[in-house]
């Protein structure tokens, strides 16, 4: 049979990513700070692009929110389309989840909680962060008093530039001796002169010198004390025995040692604003309404409306000279007209997908984690009749604040573990449990990881010991043994 070329017609179907179908997705993905970020660029590089009010939702007038969307209701676009739904093939639906807060040593407890509420009921957004100068501003107005020389003072503001928000000290004296092209020993006076600032501890290299610090202020530093801080390691594994022989003290000076250790402040540096934080703004706000239900919002403060200066167009257009002039405007306006109307199906996205996740987590807004129910990206999908790669990325890197604090969405979802009652419980509300079971738990009788799943047994929950030490693992627990010997050194 000859070989011979012939053409041929055929029909194929295929999914084309245009540039704004991309541009959507990553409208879609960003935060508001990106979005407010991305708009800036959009600013400068449109200049039929301009910044309008605020505007407000139907029937929000003097403060009043606009009442969420119902359950079936569909928020049409500017120009009639639905919500914006994109379906792709990346779904990532085991995207990082907020832990509920952990349990932590008398050495690692770091300052936080769950900040003020504002007049509206809402975690208070605008004061957030302490007033007061941060660590290193502090450290820096001691320096001048305390250095002998301008080059010792200057030795000693780079090392306080390289702590951490602790007071700590984690980069090499020796690197910044090279940096700065000093000998080392006068690096060393630095931070010498650094350690003897307030507050005391700063500027230590490791825990044990942070300790060590604070114990020579304080006039404690014999050489029993300085052997029970060199040996941290057996005071944490509850070496009660070991530790009195190393320290050569009896049981009365030993509790009176290990009293005057947890006196000692592990992390001193964060009692300042330490470096300037760039705190979670929330891009939906949920408070309580009238009726018992609950008024969703997207949060507008931190989103710029874009509007298009149709002046400012006619009066290019009317100065155009050529067809290339005229085209380049004309593209600039179709493109200035899309970017808002994606921006605001981006925004009635995550409004959709937000009132969709408060309906199905009430019990979370109202009692608590542990009440949450466990819920996956496909319900909601579902729900709200978008793909679940759409919902995907709504969830991620987007928060929503309530009178509870503020959570990202992601944190909403979770993996359910069986009931009697046949409904399940999320693992959230498991870890939640787990911790007040310990956080009651008498010194005397420490419950097991085996104990613990007796408990939750009886309590409705079938799960084996090994989930249960995963979940106490998660939430920062230690085994049974560790917390009792902590408790047993506590009792001391």
């Amino acid at each position: 049979m000859a070989l011979s070329p012939r053409l041929d017609l055929r029909q194929t179907q295929s999914l084309v990513m245009t540039p704004q179908l991309q541009q959507a997705i990553k409208l879609l993905a960003l935060s508001n700070l990106e979005i407010e970020a991305f708009v800036g660029e959009a600013l400068e590089s449109n200049p039929l692009l301009d910044i309008g009010e605020v505007r407000h939702e139907k029937g929000e007038r003097d403060g009043e929110e606009a009442p969420a969307p119902s359950e079936h209701e569909s928020d049409p676009g500017p120009d009639g389309s639905e919500a914006l739904d994109i379906e792709s093939h990346a779904v990532d639906p085991e995207a990082s989840r907020a832990d509920i807060q952990s349990d932590q040593g008398d050495w690692g407890k770091a300052a936080g909680g769950a900040g003020s509420l504002g007049e509206d009921g809402l975690p208070d957004l605008e004061n957030r962060s302490s007033d007061g100068p941060t660590l290193a501003e502090h450290l820096a107005a001691q320096i001048g008093g305390e250095a002998r020389s301008e080059r010792e003072a200057l030795i000693a503001l780079r090392i306080v530039g390289e702590l951490d928000e602790a007071g700590y000290l984690e980069t090499a004296l020796r690197d910044i001796a090279e940096d700065l092209g000093a000998p080392l020993a006068e690096v060393e006076r630095g931070l010498d002169l650094v350690q003897r600032l307030d507050p005391t501890g700063v500027g230590a290299r490791d825990l044990a010198e942070c300790l060590a610090l604070q114990a020579r202020e304080a006039d404690r530093y014999d050489p029993c004390m300085e052997r029970l801080i060199a040996n941290l390691d057996l005071v944490a594994a509850g070496e009660v025995a070991r530790l009195k022989r190393l320290c050569r003290v009896d049981d009365e000076d030993f509790a009176d040692m290990l009293a005057e250790l947890r006196e000692y402040d592990p992390r001193p540096g964060l009692r300042f604003g330490g470096t300037a934080e760039t705190g979670i703004v929330p891009d939906v706000l949920v408070m309580p309404d009238e009726t018992g239900g609950w008024k969703i919002r997207i949060n507008e403060a931190s989103l710029p409306r874009l509007v298009v200066n149709r002046e400012y167009y006619v009066e290019l257009k009317g100065g155009a000279r050529d067809k290339k002039a005229l085209s380049w405007l004309n593209e600039q306006l179709s493109e200035a007209d899309w970017l808002i109307r994606a921006l605001d199906q981006r925004q009635k996205t995550i409004l959709k997908t937000a009132a969709d996740i408060v309906k199905r987590q009430d019990g979370f807004f109202r009692q608590g984690v542990s009440a949450m129910k466990p819920l996956t990206l496909r319900e909601v999908a579902e729900s709200i009749e978008m793909h679940e790669s759409t919902v995907s990325r709504v969830t991620s890197n987007k928060y929503l604040a309530c009178p509870r604090g503020t959570f990202e969405l992601k944190y909403f979802f979770s993996s359910g573990v069986g009931a009697a009652d046949g409904e399940g419980a999320s693992s959230e509300a498991i870890k939640a449990r787990i911790k007040a079971l310990i956080d009651s738990e008498d010194a005397k009788k420490v419950l097991s990881d085996q104990a613990l799943v007796d408990v939750l047994k009886a309590e409705g929950f079938d799960l084996a010991r090994r989930t249960v030490a995963k979940y106490r693992e998660a939430i920062g627990i230690g085994s049974s043994a560790q917390r009792r010997r902590a408790k047993k050194l506590q009792g001391l």
